[in-house]
Formats: structure tokens, sequence, C-alpha cells
């Protein structure tokens, strides 16, 4: 009998029961465990780990007494806070469907959301509670709102814990909507197995620990905030929370030690970075940044390295619970030019370590060489990748290429299997018949001193078809006049690469700080004589 047979012999004789996979598993750990550490600061509100468990217990009876159902479906207008945190353990503990609403929805869009996934019950803080309830009075939803002494704490004091066991790992957790900046949006379903893996990836890939303090710069209802909503309580570590990105109370939180780790959209960054606050005293120990929705150009990961801020890139979408890949750092790189380390860094990297290898296949869905030039589009499997999309069976075809989730990015692999994205397939300007990858042009663009942040856009040309068109944000003390950034580009760029026209503006961002091209993309659209989009 060989090695095999008789391990599977053995196999068949246990007899044991394996427990399913769920997140809401980390907190019920950290009760037991860190019951009398730090769980959360809130404005002036802290938690214990013994009082966030209660207190999400607690909502399982609320959600019971109001009429959830296992399965049944429970949104949730939150702003960063200790209320969200209770959502994300109390709903799928009741065995509820979490469906967690973008902040900046407007209440047509929450209404959207609220009929397409079917919710039975809205949970809002005070500060979203007038948006929440004409969603809701729109369709009969009934409308919670948290906040000191309102119907949710009153409810939860009253409540007996009614929690349901997970017995579907693979079942649905719950329906993250995508932005929708190119339709209605979409319901990505995820799973209990996925989120509880993808939070123990990230805390592996941020480096955290018990004695970390995670500041929520991050909304949570983005992918569950990459599953750190739960991978911070898997370690015990204590959520600081920050309901809106507020530049100068970043700087004293994290000159004063207060938080160690945060996450943030490179144009989060460059707001930290060109705040007057960033020309203050050192700080008293490096903080870890996670980016990820954009490549960071590399002068920005220059004025972070000088600030003492660590920043390691990642990469994913709310199909893929958040980052599935990570630029995972060798050691042997430490020696290398600044401008070589630089590059390096702003790749996307590998896959995480609950992650399957990413592809990059062509049209036919076969890989591209390994060579670090041939574009083709990125796909991914495995256990962080979504289900699908809710009630949506066309677009979850659409989006599927031989059983593999095609992301809509367009990158390249490098010789040492490390990903980089070089654009969105939908972000590619055809101009004249050549490619050019908006990317490219944006980090060239960003390597002038006097410049914050870019977006590079196609706008419509009789000639050409499309041509590039550059938006751009300038710092507060720059003299810079459109011409002279052209020359500065012509030392990088290829001719037909040059942007056409340069228009210096505040550019338009989504709630978790990414640039808005679709916007910028429709006002080129109708300054050429076009309709809206």
């Amino acid at each position: 009998m060989d090695g095999g047979t008789t391990l599977r012999g053995w196999a068949q004789m246990a007899d044991f029961t394996f427990s399913e996979l769920t997140p809401t598993d980390f907190l019920l750990r950290a009760a037991q465990v860190h019951g009398d550490r730090t769980a959360i600061v809130d404005g002036d509100r802290v938690l214990s780990y013994r009082e966030f468990a209660s207190r999400s217990l607690a909502l399982t009876g609320l959600l019971a007494a109001a009429g959830t159902e296992p399965g049944d479906r429970v949104a949730v207008l939150c702003t960063n806070s200790h209320v969200m945190l209770e959502a994300h353990n109390g709903v799928p503990l009741r065995g509820a469907v979490l469906v967690p609403l973008n902040v900046r929805m407007s209440v047509p869009e929450l209404a959207y959301v609220l009929e397409h996934s079917g919710a039975r019950v809205l949970i809002a803080t005070a500060d979203l509670a007038e948006r929440a309830r004409e969603a809701g009075s729109r369709l009969g939803v009934r409308v919670i709102v948290a906040g000191p002494g309102s119907e949710y704490e009153e409810l939860l004091a009253a409540a007996d814990p009614r929690p349901v066991p997970c017995t579907d790992e693979r079942g649905v957790l719950g329906i993250n909507y995508t932005s929708g900046t190119t339709g209605p949006p979409k319901g990505v379903m995820v799973h209990h197995r996925g989120a509880y893996l993808q939070s123990l990836a990230l805390t592996v890939h941020t480096g955290m620990h018990a004695d970390s303090r995670y500041l929520w710069t991050l909304p949570m209802f983005h992918c569950n905030g990459w599953c750190l909503t739960w991978g911070v309580t898997a370690l015990g570590a204590t959520h600081v929370c920050m309901p809106r990105v507020d530049v100068s109370q970043i700087w004293r939180l994290m000159r004063t030690g207060a938080v160690t780790h945060f996450s943030a959209a490179p144009t989060v960054l460059t707001m930290i970075t060109s705040a007057a606050e960033a020309q203050g005293p050192s700080l008293r120990g490096p903080v870890a940044v996670q980016t990820g929705g954009a490549p960071p150009s590399p002068s920005l990961l220059d004025d972070l390295d000088r600030l003492g801020i660590e920043v390691t890139h990642l990469y994913g979408l709310t199909e893929t619970f958040g980052p599935i890949a990570v630029n995972q750092w060798q050691s042997a790189w430490d020696g290398l030019p600044g401008a070589e380390k630089a590059r390096l860094r702003a790749r996307q990297g590998v896959g995480n370590v609950v992650a399957t290898p990413l592809r990059v296949v062509d049209d036919i869905g076969q890989d591209v060489p390994r060579d670090g030039t041939t574009v083709g589009e990125v796909v991914a499997r495995g256990n962080d990748v979504m289900l699908g999309y809710y009630r949506d069976a066309e677009a979850t075809a659409a989006a599927t290429v031989g059983g593999w989730f095609r992301t809509g990015d367009l990158g390249v692999l490098h010789p040492d299997g490390y990903l980089e994205i070089r654009d969105r397939a939908k972000d590619v300007i055809i101009s004249g018949g050549e490619n050019i990858a908006s990317v490219e042009v944006e980090r060239a663009i960003d390597a002038h001193p006097d410049v914050v942040e870019s977006a590079v856009v196609a706008a419509p040309d009789e000639r050409w078809g499309e041509i590039p068109v550059a938006y751009v944000t300038l710092r507060p003390d720059a003299a810079l006049l459109p011409d002279d950034l052209l020359a500065f580009l012509r030392d990088s760029l290829a001719g037909y690469k040059l942007p056409r026209r340069v228009h210096f503006v505040e550019l338009p961002k989504t709630s978790t700080g990414k640039i808005e091209k679709a916007v910028l993309r429709n006002r080129e659209r109708v300054a050429a004589g076009g309709a809206p989009r």
C-alpha cells in the first residue's frame, strides 16, 4: 500500500466534524481572549472587546424582533463607526445578509439598491438619517437610526441575543454594490469562507498584531473595509474610527502614536503629503499604510518615504473581497537605486496568501508571455472571488472566461511573476490606431514637482478618433502653465502620447478617494457636442 493510499485510509477512519468558516468567529474569540482590551475608539466612545461582542450579539436580537430571518437582507448606511462594526458582526450572526451602502449615494440610488437587494431593514447613523428615511419610505423599509439616545440604543439594550449558526461557509454573507459608473450598481455576492480567509490574508500583509491601532480612513462600506472590519478584530487590535477623511486629524494621530496602520487610495496619500502638517516634526515611529485603487506614482512614494510612512501597494476589486494581490517586497531589492525601488513598488505584485495566482490572458483566454511587455486582461479565481452578481446572471456570465473572473484591468506579468497594471480596459485611449495607457501618461505628469495628482482621459476627435486630455491638480503655490508641463513631458513621452489639452482643476472623486474618470470623459464628450451619459 503506497503512502497516499495509507493516508486516505486513515482519513476515512476519522470521524471529526469540520466547522464552517465565518469571520464572525473572530469577535467571539476576541471577547474571550481580549475581553478587557480596547476594541473600538469612536470619538469619545470607547468599547472593550467584551462590550463589542455583547452589543453585536444583542443586535441579533434586535433584528429578530424586527422580523429578520436567516437569509433576509439588512442594509446599513453608516459612517466609519462602532455601529458599522457591530453590523458587520451582528447581521451575519443572525444568519442575515449584510448590504453596506455607499454613504455618498443619492436618495434615488439608495432606493435602487434597497429595492434590488430586497432589504427588509435599514440601519443608519444619525448623520445620514434623513437620506435613509427618505429612501426607506419609498419602499416601506424599516429604518432604525443609531446614535446617543437613539432607537437603536433603546432596542439594543432591550434585546436578547438570537444568533443563528453558519451552516454553509459558501453561503452569501453580504452583497456589496459597485459604484455603477457605467450603469446601475451591481450587487457583488461575498461568502463567509472568502471573508474569513481574506481577513486573515490582510492581517498577514499589513503586519498588524494585537497592539496595533488601525485608523479607519478607508470606508468600511467599501469591500467591507477590505475585510479588515473582521481582520483587525481577529488580532485583538484596536479599531480607531474616522467618520470622514480629516488630514489634520490623521497627522495628529500619527504624531502622537495613536495609530500605527491605515489604508487609503493614492489620492488620499497625496493629500497627506501635500498638507501643511507634513512640514512638522518627524513621526515617533514608522506608520504602515496600505494603498490601492490606482498605482502610486514614484514621486508620491518618495514623499511618503521621506515622511516615515511605509507603503504596501495592494490590488483588488469589490468582486475580489478587496485586495487580491500584494506587492510583496523582497529584501534583495533594498540596495537598489531609489528610482528602481520606486518602479518595483508601483507594481501590483502577486496573489495574496489565500489567493489563487493571478493570470494575464489574451482575447481567447490564453496566458500571455511573462515578459513585462505583452499586455492582456487580468483574470482571477479562488476563495476570495465573488459568487457572482446578485440577480444578474447576464453580467455574471459576461465577467467570466473559462471559469475565471475578468477584472477588466489590462496588465503585464514580469518574469518574476509580479503583475503590473497598465490600464483599465475602458481607460485605454486609442488615438490614430495607437493605444495610449492613461496610467503611463499620469505617472509622467505626477513626476513634476508642482503636480499633486492627475487624470488622463480620452476626448472625441474627428481626425484621430480620440485624443488624450489631462486634468491636473497643482500644489497651492505652483505657477505652472500648460505649456511648461507639456515641455516637461516631452522628455519622457512619445509625441502621440502627449495630452492635447491640459486643465488645471480639482479632480472629482468617489467616496473611497478614487478619481472619477467617467465624469471627466463625460465632460469631454459634452464639450465635443455629444450627449451626456
